[in-house]
């Protein structure tokens, strides 16, 4: 169709009901002359009375049942994707735990070389940490690979890690004592350490 922009929009309007009696007499004296307008219009007028009647039909109860039921699944990596988008910051915590957790339990199997974390006040054979009667170790003990025998004082807490702790009738600690000799002991030994790093970072 080649009519101009004007006979167009007349015909529009004149199906949302809107024309003046001018322009509706301009309209029917063009359409009388021009034959493609005129296909035009009646294309229009069939589109439009399709649309009214179909506004009134209404789709059976189980169409959208049915309808979502032919789509195809959601592939589980998707849905997986979206949840951890859609949270952000509880991935990041599973994501540092599971890694944490991981390099702590490898680091477990190594076992490693024996070490002590306090040098004063105890005597040192072979592996074994020995604080003689009468002393006073001033801070935590760490033990690493190795034993302990308290027989003097620890003002502190003492930890043996791959060891055992021996205690005096006379020894004496003032903190906690504890022994880890299983990998969720040492995790959670090495989570409790991390997070304390942290805290005292931000003091």
């Amino acid at each position: 169709m080649k009519c101009t922009k004007e006979m167009v929009l007349l015909m529009h309007s004149y199906l949302d009901g809107d024309l003046q009696p001018g322009e509706e007499q301009r309209l029917k004296e063009h359409l009388r002359s021009c034959t493609a307008c005129a296909t035009h219009f009646h294309e229009l007028k069939k589109t439009v009375a399709f649309l009214q009647y179909a506004s009134h039909v209404t789709a059976p109860p189980s169409f959208t049942s049915v309808v979502m039921g032919a789509m195809p699944k959601e592939k589980k990596t998707a849905r997986l994707r979206r949840w951890l988008h859609g949270h952000p910051l509880l991935t990041a915590a599973s994501l540092f735990l599971l890694l944490t957790m991981g390099s702590v339990a490898s680091s477990w199997g190594g076992q490693g070389a024996f070490s002590v974390s306090a040098d004063e006040h105890v005597v040192i054979r072979d592996h074994m940490v020995i604080v003689p009667e009468g002393e006073t170790v001033k801070g935590d003990i760490v033990v690493r690979n190795g034993s302990i025998r308290i027989e003097g004082t620890v003002d502190g807490d003492v930890t043996v890690i791959h060891g055992e702790k021996y205690m005096a009738s006379a020894g004496r600690v003032t903190g906690e004592v504890e022994e880890i000799n299983q990998v969720f002991e040492w995790i959670w030994y090495n989570i409790k350490e991390r997070v304390s790093r942290a805290l005292q970072s931000l003091e």
